[in-house]
């Protein structure tokens, strides 16, 4: 089986108590990662590409996204990859990451969000993960990993009533405690970036960027 490419979201609520992360478990009978707790995210759907962005990504984002894949495969438009994850965020959590107003093409799995008069937005994206899952599993994804502030959310953010019932037990769990939970690697990983990157001013520093694409692993950074 092929790799797929897939987006995820980090969604950050900040409380006086400190940051907390959204976090979902997925079935015991999923075929990948089977009760594992996971952020929202998932494969990359062809009519990702489709949708029209009411906001775009930053351009550093956007260039990072857009670098060629070091096994030569075909490079999603970062537009693509940012749909995918804002759409996953709608369907498993019920969250829009999105913006008063209407879009010109908004394909079918969108117009629940749609309905809300709401317009998906890449603003608050911030790129800041990439891994390629290493070989021997049953699937097999190029995972983009976007930070995003809750803030940009538009509605209720304990409002999980419009999610699917593909992750369980959705919560916002203190950032400090997340990694207490049945993880995958990569995800353990992920919060540790995201907890080195609380409190950074400057420039977006470059991307990690865990590669199981050739015979050997290796660790990159995207710039």
């Amino acid at each position: 089986m092929g790799i797929r490419d897939a987006a995820s979201i980090i969604l950050l609520r900040q409380t006086g108590a400190g940051p907390k992360v959204l976090m979902g478990q997925r079935g015991s009978r999923a075929a990948f990662m089977p009760s594992k707790y996971v952020f929202p995210g998932g494969a990359v759907d062809p009519t990702d590409a489709d949708v029209a962005l009411a906001e775009g990504l930053h351009p550093v984002c956007r260039a990072r996204l857009e670098q060629p894949a070091p096994d030569n495969r075909p490079v999603p438009p970062a537009s693509a990859l940012a749909a995918a994850a804002i759409r996953e965020l709608w369907e498993e959590a019920g969250l829009a990451l999105a913006v008063p107003g209407a879009v010109s093409c908004l394909p079918p799995d969108w117009q629940g969000l749609a309905a809300r008069g709401l317009a998906p937005s890449g603003h608050g994206l911030r790129f800041i993960f990439r891994a390629i899952t290493p070989p021997g599993g049953p699937r097999r994804f190029d995972a983009r990993f976007f930070l995003a502030d809750a803030a940009a959310v538009a509605g209720d953010l304990d409002d999980f009533s419009a999610a699917s019932d593909e992750l369980g037990h959705l919560h916002w769990l203190p950032l400090s405690q997340a990694r207490r939970l049945d993880l995958p690697f990569v995800t353990e990983v992920v919060l540790a970036e995201v907890a080195a990157l609380m409190g950074r001013e400057g420039p977006p520093p470059p991307v990690p960027f865990f590669d199981n694409s050739g015979p050997r692993p290796a660790f990159r950074r995207i710039a």
